[in-house]
């Protein structure tokens, strides 16, 4: 059986990261190659901290783009400095110079390229914002047709939303923080024909990263990659920390993991919801992770480390 061709979309949170370190220890899939996109991060950084974690696990093949789109709505400094701190780990300085490629283009027209080029269709993991999907189909529309489907870590169906920030704005708290930080984008999305798996807070709120966790892949620290899943962790164990953008990525190699359900939606682009993912009879229809084996789950992303 081929393996599916994937182009990852991160924006250079923790747990993008971490989503990044899992996708390349898949036999099941074949990644074409890691953007970029500036929004939960300082950009810079964080294309470094993507290039050297593609060092350490020997992924030269693997080139990574640096997307220059701009959001409506930013993500706190405090968030964005993580990328400063990932890039300066200690596991990751080990070497002088970077061999992963950065390519010279933009992450817009680097996926342009990728898709145009490539043999298949390709899936999409998107574990930021869409705004470089939409840019890129802005671009070249024909890529459309060469998307399989996206895997979006995004929106908050039937739960409330993360942006405290929209409730200080007077938002309604609905929002989450992927579509709220361009949600023009996610409804050029929701346009389209591409087949949308949403990963939601829906399913990841019942999937925290816990202490317990945290312990467990400490007593794997003598391999790297769980050595250095286990420094990111650390560093956001004090907040509400979820499995985001991990719990998106591993539906890639373990669907059976996964429960789907149908939803209508549309996303609301403006006024106190601005950033709503919102179910609504006649909407767009998209496919939701609703549950998780989170036990079989937590196992998995242990193993996979494991090296």
């Amino acid at each position: 059986m081929s393996k599916q061709l994937v182009l990852m979309d991160h924006d250079g949170g923790v747990d993008d990261y971490l989503s990044v370190m899992l996708l390349m220890t898949m036999e099941e899939v074949q990644p074409i190659g890691v953007v970029v996109t500036p929004a939960d991060c300082y950009i810079q950084p964080a294309v470094s901290a993507t290039r050297k974690i593609l060092d350490l696990m020997g992924r030269h093949d693997v080139p990574v783009a640096e997307s220059t789109v701009r959001g409506i709505n930013p993500f706190p400094r405090l968030y964005r400095r993580d990328s400063f701190i990932v890039d300066h780990l200690p596991i990751l300085n080990e070497s002088e110079t970077i061999q992963t490629p950065k390519v010279s283009e933009s992450g817009q027209d680097f996926m342009v390229r990728s898709l145009q080029s490539a043999p298949e269709p390709v899936t999409l993991l998107v574990t930021g914002p869409l705004t470089t999907v939409a840019s890129a189909i802005d671009l070249a529309p024909d890529i459309e047709s060469k998307i399989k489907q996206i895997v979006w870590m995004g929106g908050a169906l039937n739960v409330s939303g993360n942006v405290e920030r929209s409730l200080e704005a007077g938002g309604d708290g609905s929002a989450e923080w992927n579509v709220y930080w361009d949600p023009i984008a996610a409804k050029r999305i929701w346009d389209t024909e591409i087949a949308i798996v949403l990963c939601s807070l829906d399913v990841t709120n019942n999937v925290p990263v816990t202490s317990e966790f945290v312990r467990r892949i400490g007593k794997q620290r003598r391999y790297p990659l769980s050595d250095l899943a286990g420094q990111c962790y650390a560093l956001v164990i004090p907040q509400d920390y979820y499995f985001w953008d991990v719990l998106a990525t591993a539906y890639l190699a373990r669907p059976e993991f996964y429960q789907l359900r149908e939803w209508e939606t549309i996303i609301v682009t403006s006024g106190v919801s601005q950033g709503r993912t919102k179910v609504v009879s006649g909407g767009r229809p998209i496919q939701a992770m609703e549950k998780v084996d989170k036990e079989g789950f937590y196992e998995y992303i242990l193993q996979q480390w494991k090296r």
